[in-house]
């Protein structure tokens, strides 16, 4: 059996200092069942710690909350990972920001390969976001300002 890799390699760590499309799989605090939405607000506080901020009006905020346990998706490096951690409150609510928004730190627990055996990812998926472009690129500084204060 294979030793659990608790951190991000240098990489994924790298990967993360900048803008990266991830999906976040919560256990819905209604239904038990598990959830997973995109998100894009997160970053590699340090090799053990990613930062994530969701906009209050998310139910992955509450869903957190009442369950801290997540696995965060990340798509890079020829292949997939899965990232597990708990994650707690680092500023809620996040100072600096426009609208009500709640920071969280996730203590990873492991790293692993979800891609299945065989394959090589050729390329991470692409997004645009088709909104007002100034507008989101304000708001895009505004958070990770923020988050980078938390």
């Amino acid at each position: 059996m294979s030793e659990i890799v608790t951190q991000l390699s240098e990489p994924l760590y790298s990967a993360f200092q900048s803008e990266m499309f991830v999906l976040l799989s919560t256990v819905d605090a209604e239904s038990g069942g598990p959830t997973s939405s995109a998100i894009s607000w997160i970053y590699a506080l340090d090799h053990s710690t990613l930062r994530l901020t969701l906009d209050h009006r998310s139910r992955l905020v509450g869903n957190i909350k009442a369950h801290p346990k997540v696995t965060i998706t990340a798509f890079g490096e020829g292949t997939i990972y899965a990232i597990n951690g708990s994650a707690s409150v680092a500023q809620d609510p996040l100072k600096g920001v426009p609208f009500q928004m709640c920071c969280f730190d996730v203590r990873i627990e492991a790293v692993r390969n979800a891609l299945f055996y065989g394959a090589q990812l050729v390329s991470a998926p692409v997004y645009k976001k088709v909104y007002d472009r100034r507008a989101a690129d304000m708001l895009d500084t505004q958070v990770f300002d923020a988050m980078k204060k938390a």
